[in-house]
């Protein structure tokens, strides 16, 4: 059946291109199975590039941190910090990306024996990034150097009231910046607009890392270290990386992918006493993966920006107190279960709006007293259904909305929201690709979704959107197999950038659909000649039309994307399909 054809959830799925003859040299020279070798094939690697990727190793793919623009600067300046024992804090962002990369700073700093002042705004409060308000409370507190993580590169006028009144400032960021830069001290980004970095895939946590080998290195040939006072093992704050860069949905490719894949053997060990606590409250009780840190524990870190304290995900992950761990970890779970709920109402009422938007290029739902917590992932829900951009907006009693959107492949939001900005549309904007944060005057609104729709439609004509699942590679129903999935798994981690391998099992009856909890599909495929069968899953089957799609073909022939799950159950290991699309 041709890829142009539209599934259940209206996406094309366009078929990775016949590779035979890489397929052939990667089996050849590093001894793959078949599937294995044809996958790394589809995604374009040499044999040498396949090597590297199966095996990330941070020695051969880190690189000078000092050839980021500004890092000399900063790292100068941190040196007289810590020289002269100055009071610094460290202002994030209250996301985990934000809270992985606070925590790398408390827990390096309190290695030098430097404990830092920590400074999260508070979302509802304060709203994204440095305010001028936080600047002079901290510098009335004798703090002379503050340093921003996951924010700051377009703070232009707090941090100016910063510099008027001594404050000096590092940003540490990667959103997209503009033609100007901050008042700062150093501006560390790989997404400046005048830099050339290889790097801009990084998330604010890997930046901030980078600085921290810098900042180690200039320590050494300081000679700041000595044996009463040996150097931080930046090794072992790996687990924090890998965590902020999954959750952060960056390309887990070269770098990012060596610190996904290194720091999962650190979480591994336990020994980040905030982390290990955290697995235990949420029953993480086998080997992590980047499916616990994006699902499990990312979550939770998050649910204190969105609906508790905005500082406690960095506070577990750099404290060494356990009962603290304890108290926060149970917290930070109940938050996250209050969040559900919250978002549950959100979703219900932003689709509802969505509904009356089928004719648009970009969906925007917006209403008064939602809670801005929650708008980020209402946001990634509307794209999933609907695949479209998606943008959901929390309006406040003073006709204040605070926004955030979520993309799709080939749309990069970011630009979209500093243009807006620029054009004062907004009050406030930025991000990345996929992600995008923004607020925005009530007066203002209709008169931002009509530019917005305009130049996403713009983008639709030119053929840079279309709604697509992109599928690896066809196998028949014989062979889902346990050791199947022990071979997809050599490709793992898995995230953005290197997705699961999408598998279509292509002409299958569906025997079997019966709905679980409500809103998940356990479904039985079967193999039309007879034999073999299949126990797949389909989650949030009711968030788009697969659900009744499938419950109205129950004995029929379909064609079905996935991916393979390995699943242990009562100490049996067995294999399992996890259906993401499928069609006539």
């Amino acid at each position: 059946m041709s890829a142009a054809i539209r599934s259940a959830s209206g996406r094309i799925w366009p078929l990775a291109s016949d590779t035979a003859r890489l397929t052939t040299a990667l089996m050849q020279q590093l001894g793959l199975p078949e599937l294995c070798a044809r996958l790394l094939a589809a995604r374009g690697m040499t044999p040498e590039a396949a090597a590297a990727f199966l095996d990330p190793r941070l020695k051969q793919l880190m690189p000078d941190p000092l050839h980021l623009l500004d890092m000399d600067k900063a790292v100068g300046r941190l040196i007289h910090a810590i020289q002269n024992r100055e009071r610094v804090a460290v202002f994030g962002d209250y996301d985990v990306d934000g809270a992985t990369s606070s925590a790398l700073l408390l827990k390096y700093f309190a290695d030098l024996g430097l404990p830092l002042i920590l400074y999260v705004p508070d979302r509802i409060a304060e709203g994204y990034g440095p305010n001028t308000p936080a600047m002079q409370a901290l510098r009335a507190q004798g703090v002379s150097l503050v340093i921003t993580v996951d924010c700051g590169i377009t703070a232009f006028a707090p941090l100016q009231a910063a510099k008027e009144i001594g404050l000096d400032v590092i940003v540490l960021d990667h959103h997209a910046g503009e033609a100007s830069l901050p008042p700062a001290i150093a501006v560390v980004n790989p997404n400046r607009m005048d830099e050339t970095s290889d790097y801009g895939y990084l998330a604010a946590v890997g930046v901030t890392f980078l600085t921290l080998v810098a900042l180690n290195s200039a320590l050494r040939v300081a000679r700041f270290f000595n044996v009463d006072n040996p150097p931080p093992d930046l090794m072992s704050y790996l687990d924090i990386v890998a965590l902020g860069t999954v959750c952060d949905v960056v390309p887990l490719v070269g770098l990012n992918r060596a610190f996904v894949s290194q720091g999962l053997k650190v979480m591994a060990g336990r020994k980040n006493l905030g982390l290990r606590t955290l697995q235990d409250i949420a029953g993480v009780n086998s080997l992590p993966n980047a499916y616990h840190c994006g699902f499990v524990l990312g979550p939770r870190i998050n649910a204190g920006g969105r609906v508790g304290r905005a500082d406690m995900g960095a506070r577990l992950l750099s404290t060494d107190d356990p009962i603290l761990a304890l108290q926060l970890s149970q917290e930070l779970d109940r938050f996250n279960t209050e969040r559900k709920d919250i978002e549950a109402a959100v979703l219900n009422a932003a689709m509802q709006q969505a509904e009356q938007q089928q004719d648009q290029a970009v969906i925007v739902a917006s209403g008064q007293g939602w809670h801005p917590g929650v708008i980020g992932i209402v946001a990634g829900r509307l794209k999933e259904r609907y695949q479209r951009p998606a943008c959901v907006i929390a309006i406040d009693d003073q006709g204040i909305g605070k926004g955030s959107g979520r993309s799709v492949t080939g749309l990069h939001l970011g630009n979209l929201i500093i243009a807006a900005r620029q054009q004062e549309l907004l009050l406030h904007g930025g991000g990345h690709g996929m992600a995008a944060g923004f607020s925005v005057h009530i007066d203002q609104l209709q008169a931002f979704t009509g530019w917005l729709n305009q130049q996403v439609a713009a983008q639709i004509a030119a053929g840079g959107i279309v709604p697509s699942l992109r599928v690896d590679a066809e196998i028949s129903l014989r062979g889902i197999t346990l050791e199947l999935a022990q071979i997809l798994e050599r490709l793992a981690p898995f995230g953005a950038g290197n997705p699961q391998p999408r598998l279509m099992l292509s002409n299958v009856v569906l025997r079997y659909a019966q709905v679980v909890a409500e809103k998940h599909l356990r479904c039985t495929f079967a193999d039309p000649m007879g034999g073999k069968t299949l126990t797949s899953m389909l989650f949030r089957a009711f968030d788009g039309d697969l659900g009744s799609f499938m419950l109205a073909n129950i004995g029929n022939r379909l064609d079905v994307v996935g991916t393979v799950k390995q699943d242990s159950w009562q100490g049996v290991e067995r294999v399992q399909f996890m259906i993401e699309d499928v069609r006539p």
